[in-house]
């Protein structure tokens, strides 16, 4: 089946996990700079969970641009990494209100884990659907990003036992990993076209 409809769906529910987590943003109670300065790890926690969202969006269109069809268990794992993802404004909430206690930090880096997870689940459905030597897995080659991150959220897990402040830090790198531009699918494109063949 066409991807069209499993592409607009994923970006309709990215955006609306976003809209969801600045609602909860709130506004400073008074109109100081230290009033300003009170709510920064509410703004901060929100950034990063942002930077979440845009990464899993930015490289899910790259993914799928890869893709000529889509089939029932490619939609399965996409709507699996989409629950992870929505669960992202509740995590990111939670965390922030327990000023970074344990649990919900190891929580929110259980939530990171788990749509890292999600996203190599569907990568490999679509792998699976071209083959071995398809455009997608062509692309991806080694794919030291992909399995350097989940390492990543289980150092953060367990640091958040620890020192949770330790544990925000590794999230932040893992992000920042990911910031950095990854030009492989686009690098495919440009010498074989979105088919790869």
């Amino acid at each position: 089946m066409n991807k069209s409809r499993l592409e607009a769906f994923s970006d309709g529910v990215l955006a609306i996990i976003i809209t969801i987590m600045v609602l909860e943003l709130r506004v400073p109670e008074g109109s100081s700079w230290e009033a300003l300065r009170d709510v920064a790890p509410t703004f901060l926690t929100y950034l990063l969970s942002f930077v979440y969202v845009g990464i899993y969006w930015n490289n899910h269109h790259h993914m799928l641009q890869l893709a000529s069809k889509v089939d029932g268990r490619v939609l399965w794992a996409n709507l699996h990494l989409l629950f992870w993802l929505s669960l992202l404004p509740f995590t990111t909430s939670w965390m922030d209100e327990s000023g970074f206690d344990p649990v919900p930090t190891a929580v929110y880096g259980i939530d990171l884990l788990l749509a890292a997870v999600a996203y190599f689940l569907l990568q490999r459905a679509l792998i699976s659907q071209q083959g071995s030597d398809g455009p997608l897995a062509s692309a991806l080659g080694r794919d030291w990003k992909g399995k350097l991150s989940p390492i990543l959220y289980l150092v953060g897990i367990a640091a958040a036992f620890w020192v949770p402040y330790v544990a925000v830090g590794v999230f932040v790198v893992a992000a920042l990993i990911w910031l950095v531009p990854d030009r492989r699918v686009e690098r495919f494109v440009a010498e074989h076209g979105t088919s790869g063949r």
